[in-house]
């Protein structure tokens, strides 16, 4: 990790979810785009102290919770649906 790259993924979600329409827009996921940002948030919660992983935990949920409400299954890609499901999701219909 990085100086700031929680604050960095942080914002990336919060540029993301700013932006008007039910779908996610496909530039939101150009690289580094929400899956880069997503596994930073990944990575950060297993070096984090237990207050910090909680508060973190909580952000994440609602970020999960918005990205999957403006984003599609993506049919062709389950091999990674257990672990990094947010990979397996369609950016714009």
């Amino acid at each position: 990790m990085w100086p700031n790259a929680v604050a960095d993924a942080l914002s990336r979600f919060e540029w993301a979810f700013k932006q008007p329409g039910r779908y996610l827009n496909a530039s939101a996921f150009d690289s580094p785009g929400l899956g880069d940002a997503r596994d930073d948030l990944g990575w950060a919660m297993l070096y984090l102290p237990p207050g910090a992983k909680r508060d973190l935990g909580r952000l994440i949920t609602r970020i999960d919770e918005e990205f999957e409400r403006r984003t599609l299954p993506e049919p062709n890609y389950n091999k990674w649906a257990t672990t990094r499901w947010w990979w397996t999701r369609m950016r714009e219909r």
